[in-house]
Formats: structure tokens, sequence, C-alpha cells
């Protein structure tokens, strides 16, 4: 005879859901000590996560500079605050927009695609295969695959907040006419070591979440082909909520630190 729900069948499902995820959490930390160490899965990795995101986030970042920097004029203009542009965009790139715009790209991108070849490996027993070769399945595809997002995300980052700064000064400079190293010298001016720091921490946290969610959709894809699908969908939500989640977090942990 079956034993009653602690709860009710869908939350105690759920809960059970948080026990596995939690115990896949830590079985990829333990491992990630732990020989060997897989690097040229990891540099393939960091190749496939970094390389190839390079041309979106080259386009997102440039069109984001440039938008965030048209819509900010006229109200700086009304204030007659122009030339506080240099120093807002940089400040809003530094602090929220470079790592969380990364972040969501990465997750749309990567995710997707970590999810789908990881429930695809599934699927098809590719997994219990390595199993049987005597190679560790966590090791070797979730740990080389986490390394390279909590890698490869921060790196993105400075290169998708360098593209958008550039953006930035292009629709200044054709605007106001300033020059690039007044630009440059304005934006910075007003950066401390805590905008800096806590980008970091920023993209360093988003990296890690994608690539243990992605892996994780993907480890616990079943069903079929139907799973495979469902592992990509599901690897991409997942990581854009948890993705706000804690974007909301640092921020509030970031100003209690500022009130210092």
């Amino acid at each position: 005879m079956a034993e009653p729900p602690l709860f009710s069948a869908r939350i105690d499902r759920q809960l059970a859901g948080v026990h596995a995820f939690s115990a896949f959490v830590a079985a990829t930390l333990v491992s990630t000590a732990r020989r060997p160490f897989y690097a040229n899965e990891i540099l393939q990795q960091c190749y496939e996560v970094g390389v190839r995101t390079l041309p979106l986030a080259t386009l997102t970042g440039l069109i984001t500079g440039m938008v965030f920097t048209e819509q900010s004029r006229p109200s700086l203009a009304s204030f007659g605050a122009t030339s506080w542009l240099p120093s807002l965009v940089t400040l809003a790139l530094v602090r929220s927009l470079a790592p969380l715009v990364t972040a969501l790209v990465c997750a749309g991108k990567v995710g997707s695609s970590i999810g789908a070849e990881l429930g695809s490996m599934k699927v098809t027993e590719q997994i219990e295969a390595l199993t049987v070769s005597a190679v560790n399945p966590i090791k070797y595809l979730v740990v080389t695959r986490t390394i390279a997002t909590t890698f490869m995300v921060p790196v993105l980052t400075a290169y998708f907040g360098f593209v958008a700064f550039l953006g930035a000064y292009f629709n200044v400079r054709s605007h106001e006419g300033t020059s690039w190293i007044a630009f440059v010298k304005n934006g910075f001016g007003s950066l401390d070591v805590l905008d800096v720091g806590s980008a970091v921490v920023r993209a360093v946290v988003f990296g890690f979440t994608i690539g243990i969610i992605a892996c994780w959709s993907g480890v616990s894809a079943t069903h079929g082909t139907q799973g495979v699908g469902r592992a990509a969908n599901g690897a991409v939500v997942q990581s854009m909520l948890a993705i706000f989640v804690l974007e909301i977090l640092i921020v509030q942990v970031i100003s209690l630190v500022r009130s210092l």
C-alpha cells in the first residue's frame, strides 16, 4: 500500500525535485576538485560558450549602448545635463546592464544548447554508456560545462560592456561631438571599486547558474525526443528566472554594503 503524500502529490514532487537538484549541485561542486580535470573538454566548452556567442554579444551590446544613450538624452537635456551622459551610461552598464543582458543572452543561446545536447544524450542512453565505460558523467559533462559558463560569462560581460560603451560613444559623438578621451574620462571617473566588484560577482554567479541549471535540465530529460525539447526550453526559462531572482538579491546586498 502506497504511503499517503506528506502535503499533496504535486507539492511532494516539487520538494523531491528541489532535493534532487540540491544533491546534483553538491555532486558537481565536489567533483570539481577531483581528478581528472578534462582540460581539453573545458577549453572546448569555453570555445562553444564564448567564441560562438561573440557575434550575438557584439550586436546586442552595440544596440544596447546606442539605444540606452538615445533614450536617456531627452531626460538629461530637460535639465541641461547632457554632459552627464557618459557617466550615466557607464554606471548603468557596469552596475546592471552588462552583466544582466549578457547573462540573458547566454541563457538563451548557451543554456538551450547545453540542455538540448545533454537531453539528447540522456534519452539515447549515452550518459549511461559513459558510466559503463568508467567515466563519471557529472565530471565529464556537467563540471566541464559549468566551469566554462562560470568563466566565460564574465569575459563576455566585459566584452559586452566595451561594445556597448562604444555604441554609446558613437551616439554621443554624433550629437554632442564629444571626443573619445573626454568621453572615457567622464565615464570612468564616476566608477568605484564596488561598482566593478559587483559586476564581476554578478557575472560569475550568473555564469554558474546558467551552467548548472542547463546541465540539470539536460540530464533530467525524459520521454524521448519531446523530452529534449522540454529540456532546452526548461534550461532557458529556469535560467532566466533564476537570473532575475539573483539580480534582486544581489542588488539588495550591494545597497546594504553601500549604506554601511
